[in-house]
């Protein structure tokens, strides 16, 4: 009778070691557990944890979530106006109804995935080249806003995009590169003709000034001179002033002139006796 009861126990034992490994499940702490029991969803979603389930009868799915990066294949498009282009993207999204997650769509991956790209595609046709380029902000905001209505039913919160990259034919590019240059080149005769303008004004304001003052002229003349001897590897052919003569002239002329000493003369030769006795005779 013993024995029967101990062999009774060891066998309820067994089965109940059994019954607890076939049930037990571990849901880890990024994750939530979902369980249909008979194919019916029960509203109660497992937490993190040790849970328990019937076996034979639940099935727990257990739902990551966690943020997903995911990439969005390149895609090629026609802008507005016109460009053909290739971009791609990347989407960040969580689930935050893993009942959802699993009852609404039967692979919710897969369909962010899909409509990421088709969202995509509709992103660029609505687009200008210019908005692609500059403006990736407010077309990430529309593309999320694409992507996020669809994906709400599905126990999915989108909560990021970004495009990556836009690539350009090579036509393209090098017609960019000319328009630039072109900007550029107008840019650059834009400002040195305001230099130019700038540099007449004081050009004449110093005319001005100099026509008032002859002398600075030509101290500026010399200053030119001195400036180009300077470099000693040419010859200087340098032409004098009439104005400058004139201007030494006038200088010599308003200087004191110096007092010669007076000269003393010389007396008058005397004639001898034979020259008077000479002319008696005669």
């Amino acid at each position: 009778m013993v024995e029967e009861l101990v062999a009774a126990g060891s066998a309820a034992g067994a089965v109940a070691v059994v019954y607890v490994l076939a049930a037990a499940r571990v849901v880890k702490q990024y994750e939530r557990g979902v369980v249909l029991r008979l194919g019916k969803l029960q509203h109660t979603v497992r937490g993190p944890g040790l849970t328990l389930i019937v076996p034979l009868v639940d099935r727990l799915r257990k739902v990551n979530m966690q943020i997903v990066t995911m990439p969005v294949p390149a895609q090629d498009g026609i802008t507005r106006d016109n460009v053909t282009v290739r971009v791609d993207a990347v989407i960040y999204f969580k689930v935050v109804d893993a009942a959802e997650a699993v009852v609404q769509v039967e692979d919710y991956r897969f369909a962010v995935s899909q409509m990421a790209q088709t969202s995509l595609r509709s992103i660029i046709g609505k687009s200008d080249l210019d908005d692609l380029l500059s403006n990736r902000e407010k077309l990430n905001q529309g593309l999320e806003l694409m992507i996020d209505s669809p994906a709400i039913g599905w126990g999915v919160q989108i909560d990021r995009v970004e495009i990556k990259d836009v690539s350009l034919p090579e036509t393209m590019k090098r017609s960019m590169a000319r328009q630039a240059e072109a900007d550029r080149e107008r840019r650059a005769r834009v400002i040195n003709a305001d230099a130019e303008l700038q540099a007449s004004k004081k050009l004449a304001e110093a005319a001005h000034e100099m026509a008032e003052e002859p002398a600075a002229l030509q101290l500026r003349l010399l200053q030119t001179v001195v400036a180009v001897a300077a470099e000693k590897n040419s010859t200087l052919v340098l032409p004098f002033p009439v104005e400058l003569l004139r201007f030494l002239e006038r200088a010599q002329q308003a200087l004191p002139q110096p007092q010669s000493p007076p000269q003393q003369q010389s007396p008058a030769p005397r004639s001898g006796p034979s020259e008077g006795a000479r002319t008696g005779q005669d």
